[in-house]
């Protein structure tokens, strides 16, 4: 029986309708390969660059009549790449094996594409899907591990995010694991069925790693402390404290006025994903409590609410287990340290509270900050000092309110790191130093204004499941002016009656 027309070898083909991607994916050996470039711009300072840093050793030349200063910078590191500074020809090019085009003249770039053809080679033209022959995709590069990202030339974009996913989801590390595994495979003997068996037993691992105690029983971790803390709270107020009982029995109304702010509070934090604990500390001063009573009824409040987000996006993937581990000891001893001054100060929280105040009315400047969208200069590595940043983080937390996420998460992103395995570190790791701070401000103050800590803790409660539906349904810069005017009003108030005393 002989195949159809359409058919290689008896293989049948695709269905030329197929949808999807139809790009070969390749990987191309520019360093023993002739290259010609167009255009030296900044589009063509993007193209060499991209060829550059996967091809160190390539040899291009690049036609341009004028030619950047920063391209000129670029290549004088690198002896095989020639500038000649004149417009294009066709005889520009012989004796090359690949062609870019990165003119910002689209009839210039149409006409290079129709000589190119002519002569048989392949091109790349910038920002022109349509006229190119191969487009170069985002690369995630560990060592000898390369992995080129395409979207068929749909979403750049979106290519830049898998990308910045696979750069801080894959460790360096994996370089080694590579080079082990290259020499593993030299000292392999027997036919292919035996070295494909040795080597399934060896990588079994990368499949099914080995996880740590904390990895694998986070979610019980997190419910145990959060039991443990709110029933040893419970059950030690309904034994030691009268108070607690009367409270219970005859419900003082400010309990309600908290558990309106909890539940709004939280709303306005699932809205945007931050500022309950800077709203929550503006009302609670405005309220009379003094600023460690407020942090304690904040920090408790935050326990179970943050303990289901970290839980969330451990089970989400979202955890930096590596960078966790940097910051979760000096954060918990930050906080603990907060707390325990904060406490040892609250005989003197008419002088402390100004204090806070000022934080709060920074923190509320931040926020309109955010709203607005003004944007701050991108770092360029990553940021190294990140036991000192979770310190800090933890102690000023605890000693003033609030400012976790503030500090440590907008620090994190700032300084280059992803911000999603960021959110997911940070919060998982605010539920420990939350649970901590708690334990040490109930250990030294006892069942004070609980009154307050009730209201926030049933409010945040309720308001945690409508959050995310109501977040959908209203403007996030909206509420994000109104929280910032709102918090450095109230906080400015604080101060401004401070000083009015004197």
């Amino acid at each position: 029986m002989q195949p159809l027309p359409n058919q290689i070898d008896g293989v049948q083909p695709l269905v030329e309708s197929e949808n999807g991607n139809q790009l070969f994916p390749v990987f191309i050996k520019l360093n023993e390969l002739r290259t010609l470039l167009i255009g030296a711009g900044n589009i063509g300072l993007e193209k060499l660059t991209a060829i550059i840093n996967n091809s160190h050793e390539a040899e291009i030349k690049i036609v341009a009549e004028t030619v950047s200063p920063a391209i000129i910078d670029l290549v004088a590191g690198y002896p095989r790449i020639k500038i000649v500074q004149k417009s294009f020809d066709i005889a520009d090019l012989e004796g090359v094996d690949i062609v870019f085009a990165a003119t910002n003249n689209n009839i210039l770039n149409e006409e290079i594409r129709k000589v190119t053809h002519e002569k048989g080679l392949l091109i790349n033209v910038a920002d022109k899907p349509d006229l190119c022959d191969f487009y170069l995709g985002s690369i995630v590069k560990k060592g000898d591990l390369k992995i080129a990202i395409s979207t068929n030339g749909k979403s750049p974009t979106i290519a830049k995010r898998l990308k910045e996913i696979l750069n801080e989801g894959i460790p360096k590390e994996l370089d080694e694991t590579l080079q082990n595994m290259s020499a593993l495979r030299l000292t392999l003997n027997g036919d292919f069925s035996s070295k494909v068996k040795k080597l399934n037993k060896v990588t079994q691992s990368l499949i099914n790693p080995k996880k740590s105690f904390a990895e694998r029983h986070i979610k019980w971790l997190i419910w145990l402390a959060a039991v443990l803390l709110i029933g040893a709270i419970g059950f030690s107020l309904w034994n030691r404290e009268p108070e607690f009982k009367a409270f219970l029995i005859n419900i003082d109304p400010f309990f309600y006025w908290f558990l309106g702010a909890g539940f709004a509070f939280a709303l306005i934090d699932g809205a945007i994903g931050m500022s309950y604990g800077v709203t929550t500390a503006s009302f609670s001063l405005a309220m009379g409590l003094p600023p460690a009573s407020a942090s304690m009824a904040i920090h408790i409040s935050e326990v179970m609410s943050n303990g289901i987000a970290g839980w969330m996006h451990y089970r989400m993937g979202n955890v930096n287990w590596k960078l966790f581990k940097i910051l979760i000891i000096p954060a918990i001893i930050g906080a603990v340290l907060g707390a325990y001054i904060l406490s040892s100060l609250e005989h003197y929280s008419a002088y402390v509270k100004p204090i806070v105040a000022l934080y709060t009315l920074f923190l509320g400047g931040v926020i309109l900050t955010k709203a607005f969208n003004v944007k701050r200069k991108k770092a360029s590595e990553k940021i190294k000092r990140i036991g000192a940043l979770g310190f800090v983080g933890g102690f000023i937390d605890a000693a003033f309110g609030g400012g976790w996420g503030s500090i440590v998460l907008s620090s994190l992103i700032a300084g280059g790191r992803h911000p999603l395995f960021s959110l997911g570190t940070v919060k998982i790791s605010r539920f420990f130093i939350a649970t901590l701070s708690s334990l040490t401000f109930f250990t030294m103050l006892g069942g004070k204004h609980w009154e307050a800590v009730l209201g926030l803790i049933i409010g945040s409660a309720i308001a945690a499941p409508i959050a995310a539906k109501v977040s959908n349904k209203i403007s996030a810069k909206t509420i994000m002016v109104a929280v910032g005017v709102i918090v450095m009003a109230v906080s400015l108030r604080s101060v401004v009656m401070f000083i009015l005393k004197f």
